[in-house]
C-alpha cells in the first residue's frame, strides 16, 4: 500500500489550510527525519540556491540548516491553491552561532502526488537582520493562533 499523507488532492480551501498548518507544525519540530516523511522518496527541491533530490538529501539538508539556524521558529500562510498545488508565504526567525537574530521571509510553491506527499518544493527566501527585541515568533504557533497571518514587517 502506498504511503499517504492526508489531506490529499484535489485541495479545497479547508484542506489546503490544513496542509499548510501541518507543514508548519512539522518544520517547527526541527526533526529532519519527521519532516522528510511528508515528501515523496524522489521529491525535488530548490531552496534558495541549493537543489535537493530525495529523502536522504532532504534529511541532510535540514540537519545542516537547523545546525546553522538555531532556535528556528516558523509561520506559514496559505497564498493560493489548485487541484494538487499550494503556494505559501512564510516567515521564520532564528539566530546564528554568534547570537545574531534573523527573520527570513519567503514564498514556496508545492506540488503533491495523489497520496498527499509533496513531490516538488521551490523556495525563495531572503534574510533580514533583527534584534532580539524585534522578535515576534517564539516557538511553535499556539493552536489559538492557527490561521493568523503575521504582518509583513
Amino acid at each position: 500500500m502506498p504511503e499517504e499523507r492526508p489531506p490529499c488532492p484535489p485541495f479545497t480551501r479547508e484542506t489546503a489550510l490544513r496542509k499548510v498548518q501541518a507543514a508548519e507544525d512539522a518544520w517547527n519540530t526541527r526533526d529532519p527525519h519527521r519532516v522528510a516523511l511528508a515528501y515523496t522518496p524522489d521529491s525535488v527541491w530548490r531552496n534558495r540556491d541549493t537543489f535537493v533530490r530525495g529523502r536522504e538529501e532532504i534529511v541532510a539538508f535540514l540537519t545542516r540548516k537547523w545546525e546553522r539556524e538555531q532556535d528556528y521558529a516558523l509561520r506559514k500562510s496559505l497564498w493560493a491553491f489548485d487541484e494538487n498545488r499550494i503556494a505559501v508565504r512564510f516567515q521564520y526567525e532564528w539566530h546564528d552561532r554568534e547570537g545574531r537574530w534573523w527573520r527570513s521571509y519567503g514564498n514556496e510553491l508545492w506540488e503533491f502526488d495523489e497520496h498527499g506527499l509533496m513531490r516538488r518544493r521551490e523556495a525563495s527566501i531572503n534574510d533580514v537582520a533583527i534584534t532580539e527585541a524585534d522578535r515576534r515568533i517564539h516557538g511553535p504557533r499556539p493552536e489559538t493562533e492557527h490561521g493568523t497571518d503575521l504582518p509583513l514587517q
